[in-house]
């Protein structure tokens, strides 16, 4: 198949190409610097004085630091740009028009149109723009980007690419985690930009990046050459955010209307890399984002034969999936040691990402039969209890539902399931997220899961009301217990052999978040805490410790 070729291209600012083809930053200075900087409306004039780093953090600001001010939903950075001189700030680059004030300031004001925008595009620059210099595979979605970003990864490393990746969870460099401390979001621009160039320096060649709606519409991956896009799902998620589910799918869509713009790359054998998008065919946002040009569109289906990769003849078991995968390339028989239909989908989307970068399928197909388990993704917990316990991150409607229709053909007994809903996240996720529950679980445990400054009682009275709408009873059909600690014991200790126990929610995180505090939390110590104690092999206390019991609106 041919594609629409792409010339290789080139940073213009202070950088050199090697012989390898990559591109190394030798100095970086504020004249450099700015002039990469898109719709600047003022600028005043600049000594052309190095420059080691970029931040919209004032407190990060050191001699030789760029300041970017940015308006954010809470926090207005202009009012920082007089901590940020007072620390040495080479320039300040803000939006609000301050001519007047910065004519006695001693670093320059440059005034732009998009400050986002604007602290990418200096991060990539510092840092010689290092995703011209690597393929990079963009994975969005509501439900299964970490897991769909982890087997892209794990196909690129069995393939023998030499690869890094980003993803909620962490950041890889061939085998080696880098620390991110990343809880559930894109890093901020500057940090992307660190880690890419950290991989190029490496000796990576590709990299798969995990981008949510936040990190696209805040402009964290803007300054990043995307070479190949994949979605996995848009739902009903973040709503509080974005206002409406096409805002939502509209900052979904910039990762795709972004390799418009990327810089075009050459793959391994010389051949042009095409812009490649990988679609839903069973999603509501496919036809939308059909609409995105690209070089290459595939779409993958467990429902349309007609889609470039359609899954058939599925046999789902207890702890893996088999199925046969027609594809461009011809068919290929998976086996995929994860379960449930949701992860049918992941796979496919894995298979066409890598389609789309030029790796035969039978090396995809052998890496996926290769497969393991990601943290907090339909994690079994084992320590000899004759029911199943599972952790996973499902928190959202869709993802939920998934989860327990994936559980239930595990037993023959019940499913119990444990989870809870965000604070200052959308309402009306509260009452669905119960809902589904109650139709498909035979017993719901409600409970905490990031309240922040809301009411625990409140949430969890909203939850409620969802499982009643579905014809739940009370202490029949579900149960509220605030304390996630006690929530997880409870399910434990009424587990039956044969049952199996999910804990959704938190799946890797490692924090919970009351007021505005992150609290130390991990749903797996917990689990299996709570299955010792219910086996009698320990009489330990808890691991963690929660400040449930005094959270505001619950009458204690």
């Amino acid at each position: 198949m041919q594609f629409a070729g792409r010339a290789s291209g080139s940073y213009n600012g202070d950088a050199a190409i090697n012989l390898s083809g990559r591109y190394t930053a030798m100095s970086a200075t504020l004249h450099s610097l700015l002039a990469t900087l898109p719709d600047t409306i003022d600028r005043a004039a600049a000594p052309n004085v190095p420059v080691t780093a970029v931040t919209a953090d004032s407190r990060q600001v050191q001699p030789g630091t760029i300041f970017v001010a940015i308006q954010g939903g809470t926090t207005d950075g202009h009012r920082f740009i007089a901590d940020a001189l007072a620390r040495g700030a080479a320039a300040v680059v803000g939006t609000a028009d301050l001519t007047a004030e910065a004519a006695g300031w001693p670093a320059p004001y440059i005034r732009v149109a998009d400050a986002r925008l604007a602290l990418a595009t200096l991060a990539a620059a510092l840092h010689g723009f290092p995703s011209r210099a690597l393929r990079i595979i963009g994975v969005t979605g509501t439900d299964g980007k970490t897991t769909t970003t982890n087997l892209i990864y794990h196909i690129l490393r069995t393939a023998g690419l030499q690869a890094g990746m980003i993803s909620t969870i962490g950041a890889k460099i061939g085998d080696d985690d880098l620390d991110t401390g990343l809880h559930v979001t894109t890093p901020d621009a500057p940090d992307v930009q660190r880690y890419l160039a950290q991989m190029r320096d490496a000796g990576c060649e590709i990299a798969v990046l995990e981008t949510t709606s936040h990190g696209l519409h805040q402009g964290r991956v803007a300054a990043v050459d995307f070479d190949v896009a994949v979605v996995t799902n848009v739902t009903h998620e973040h709503l509080d955010y974005h206002g409406s589910w096409d805002a939502y799918l509209d900052a979904k869509a910039i990762l795709f209307r972004s390799l418009a713009g990327s810089t075009g790359k050459l793959r391994p054998d010389g051949s042009s890399q095409p812009k490649t998008t990988v679609l839903n065919a069973d999603d509501a946002s496919y036809q939308r984002l059909t609409s995105v040009a690209a070089d290459w569109q595939l779409s993958y289906s467990i429902e349309a034969a007609t889609a470039d990769l359609h899954a058939s003849r599925i046999d789902y078991g207890a702890d893996h999936t088999t199925f046969v995968a027609a594809t461009p390339d011809g068919p290929a028989e998976v086996s995929l040691p994860l379960a449930g239909p949701f992860n049918v989908c992941n796979c496919l989307a894995a298979i066409g990402a890598g389609l789309a970068v030029g790796l035969p399928l039978e090396q995809v197909v052998a890496a996926v039969a290769t497969m393991p388990g990601v943290d907090g993704r339909m994690e079994r917990i084992d320590c000899g209890q004759d029911f199943t316990a599972i952790v996973d991150f499902a928190h959202t409607p869709v993802s939920l539902q998934r989860a327990l229709e994936a559980v239930r053909p595990m037993t023959a007994g019940r499913v119990i399931a444990v989870f809870g809903s965000a604070g200052l996240r959308d309402v009306q996720k509260r009452y669905l997220m119960a809902e589904i529950s109650v139709r498909l679980a035979d017993l719901s445990v409600l409970t905490a899961e990031d309240p922040r400054t809301e009411s625990l009682d409140m949430i969890l009275a909203q939850m409620a009301e969802g499982a009643r709408r579905a014809g739940g009873v009370e202490e029949r059909d579900f149960v509220r217990i605030p304390d996630r600690v006690e929530a997880i014991q409870a399910a434990m200790n009424l587990a039956r052999p044969g049952d199996v126990v999910i804990v959704c929610g938190k799946g890797h995180e490692q924090s919970m978040c009351f007021g505005a505090v992150e609290h130390p939390w991990r749903d797996q110590p917990v689990v299996r805490w709570a299955v010792a104690r219910r086996l009698g092999l320990s009489s330990a206390p808890a691991p963690f410790v929660l400040p449930t019991s005094t959270w505001p609106g619950l009458g204690t």
